[in-house]
């Protein structure tokens, strides 16, 4: 059976198209791309007035805690609510218990993701059991499925294992994703170093933990010519090193997450445990300048870091609550209400972050809306208002922020390979 998306505005920032345009999925596949194309008895029609038509999502950063953490979250239940939340392919990160670091875990994860509703990419470690010292086996972790290497949740602090790392990759055209954090500078700290932390008399990270291992791995991605990637960038400082390595032409990309541009330091505060994450809430400026980075593509992705928590784990008091929160139900809304309302973002220019920019750094033939291509689509409609309660929330945690907020940006439909997998109500 085909499905004919009619009457929506097409989004595709690939091609930078922006149009009215109709869209026929058929086979699990695009079949055509046209104006004013009639479905048959046949056919389903999903009626798109008033909807942007985007290529399905792509978050390259989340958290689905199996193996090891199945009372958390599942790879099957991390799917379920990634399709709810738009996305039809994700990234996922490997310091689960136990650590993906060989080809059987990574078949593993692809196995299990099988049973899902959308495309889940895995990443493997950088090093043997996540502790920075021996490189893992990459080709073979290659052949088994992975598409990027990192060790995230735990920065490489070695800077001769860092480089091995860049080189061996390189061979393999895979990105390093650099978790950049210099724990010695982070010193168990659980917010943002600065006039808030003293205020509250809580420990504090400053921004150059984060800085100086950014500028460490763009010196040896420039001297390896490796791939890197940072993950979740949080700080202007972090943007301008970036952009200096960009306008050098290092290759070098990276993410930040929806709260790094939407909420500072000031909400710990009342927010405390809910409000901790790794790297911490930074300062307006700090703020306005990931908002900057976005806007002049210093920044190329926007991904998530869903992290799921219990709320035995995360209502504990902050010096004792794990980092994270949850972010892929409130992305797309974060992503509208915060640059495209506020912030005067283009759709294209907003949304390439979620779909073609992560595809091309990972490799992947998605993320993209053309004739021929994968029929993943995702339906928004930017003007229906959501609110983010017990309601709205599928994921197994509710550990966010943004409980009680309004926002703009509505899943409508999720069409992952040519399947509706999510359609509201």
């Amino acid at each position: 059976m085909r499905i004919v998306i009619k009457n929506g505005r097409l989004i595709d920032p690939a091609s930078g198209t922006d149009d009215r345009l109709d869209v026929v999925l058929s086979g699990g596949r695009v079949e055509a791309i046209d104006r004013n194309i009639k479905g048959s008895a046949e056919d389903e029609v999903i009626d798109a007035e008033g909807s942007l038509v985007l290529p399905g999502l792509v978050d390259m950063h989340v958290h689905f805690r199996e193996p090891g953490r199945e009372d958390v979250e599942t790879i099957l239940g991390g799917s379920m609510v990634a399709a709810k939340s738009g996305f039809t392919s994700v990234c996922t990160m490997p310091n689960t218990t136990p650590v993906i670091d060989n080809q059987a875990l990574v078949r593993f994860i692809i196995m299990e993701a099988a049973k899902g509703p959308i495309n889940v990419f895995p990443s493997a470690n950088i090093t043997k059991g996540g502790k920075g010292e021996e490189i893992s086996e990459m080709g073979e972790l290659i052949k088994g499925g992975a598409v990027a290497f990192t060790d995230d949740g735990r920065p490489v602090m070695s800077s001769i294992t860092m480089r091995r790392a860049l080189e061996y990759s390189r061979m393999f055209g895979a990105p390093i994703l650099s978790h950049a954090e210099d724990k010695s500078l982070a010193d168990d700290g659980l917010m943002n170093e600065g006039l808030n932390s003293i205020r509250l008399g809580l420990k504090g990270i400053p921004r150059e933990a984060e800085e100086v291992m950014i500028a460490r791995d763009i010196l040896l991605a420039r001297l390896t010519k490796g791939k890197i990637h940072f993950c979740h960038v949080s700080s202007e400082g972090s943007v301008e090193i970036i952009r200096r390595g960009k306008n050098d032409k290092i290759n070098v990309t990276c993410e930040t997450a929806p709260h790094y541009f939407s909420l500072t330091d000031d909400e710990v505060e009342e927010l405390m445990s809910m409000a901790k994450m790794n790297p911490p809430l930074r300062t307006e400026s700090d703020r306005k300048g990931i908002i900057e980075g976005l806007r002049d593509g210093t920044i190329d992705v926007i991904a998530t870091d869903h992290a799921p928590h219990s709320p035995n784990e995360k209502m504990q008091e902050i010096e004792y609550a794990p980092f994270g929160i949850i972010g892929l139900e409130t992305s797309v809304p974060l992503i509208i209400t915060e640059l495209v309302r506020k912030n005067n973002f283009s759709y294209i220019q907003a949304f390439a972050k979620v779909t073609c920019n992560p595809a091309g750094i990972l490799n992947l033939d998605r993320g993209v809306l053309k004739s021929g291509g994968h029929a993943d689509v995702t339906i928004v409609n930017p003007e229906r208002k959501i609110k983010v309660d017990e309601q709205f929330l599928i994921s197994k945690c509710k550990n966010t922020p943004f409980t009680g907020r309004e926002l703009y940006g509505s899943i409508e439909y999720t069409i992952c390979n040519g399947k509706i997998v999510y359609r509201r109500g």
